[in-house]
């Protein structure tokens, strides 16, 4: 199982992220990820970093896996989110997982602030699809876990189900239909529960930006 980190976007400037992407591809960690929000849930005061800046930034500078978690497409045409996966590949050649996502009723409030569209769930789920079939065989691509139909999606396209604080054996479960991954935050005996979400199938853990670097490397390094 691959080990990722998400950065800490949710601030004003990208110093901090960058650096703790330096110390994850120089810790050994496979990939780095950033959310995809407009501000972070429940604080619109706060800011929030737009997430592909960031991650190119960090492709520039490191050989390590980045990818969005998740691109929503709600905030996004179909067409400008595939362009802005493929520059992203571009950067960085076989280093980029389009994680997608459709987004729900606790993100609305981001698209209405800023004024865009509310499009309703099956016509989200139908960009997504758009987005996910335009991205095969160019990037992997991974969808948001979430409505019995967006799921029925991603295995429908062969994409891998991210699962959000699933625990291992939702895992396991999720694991016989197709491949898939998990994120959350971090647990309090984090490396019994990668060793379970390993053992359940898992593809990757990627963990919150409070997670420590150098505890995913100590767990990476041994296994």
């Amino acid at each position: 199982m691959k080990v990722g980190i998400l950065l800490p976007t949710f601030e004003v400037g990208a110093r901090h992220a960058l650096e703790v992407a330096a110390r994850a591809s120089d810790a050994g960690l496979d990939g780095v990820f950033a959310y995809d929000h407009l501000w972070p849930m429940g604080s619109p005061a706060r800011p929030a970093l737009a997430p592909f800046p960031v991650l190119a930034g960090v492709l520039a500078r490191h050989d390590i896996v980045v990818g969005p978690l998740v691109a929503r497409v709600g905030l996004f045409g179909a067409s400008h989110l595939v362009e802005t996966l493929l520059d992203l590949e571009a950067l960085g050649p076989g280093r980029v997982i389009a994680a997608l996502g459709t987004g729900d009723k606790l993100s609305a409030g981001e698209n209405a602030a800023y004024g865009l569209p509310g499009y309703s769930a099956s016509e989200r789920r139908a960009q997504l699809g758009e987005v996910a079939r335009s991205l095969e065989g160019r990037a992997p691509v991974w969808i948001g876990a979430g409505a019995r139909e967006t799921n029925a999606l991603a295995r429908s396209l062969g994409a891998t189900l991210n699962l959000w604080n699933a625990t291992p054996a939702a895992v396991a479960e999720a694991a016989l239909e197709g491949p898939v991954s998990w994120a959350g935050p971090v647990p309090s005996d984090l490396p019994a529960t990668l060793d379970a979400l390993a053992a359940a199938g898992a593809t990757w853990a990627v963990l919150s930006p409070h997670a420590r670097v150098e505890d995913l490397a100590s767990w990476r390094r041994t296994r």
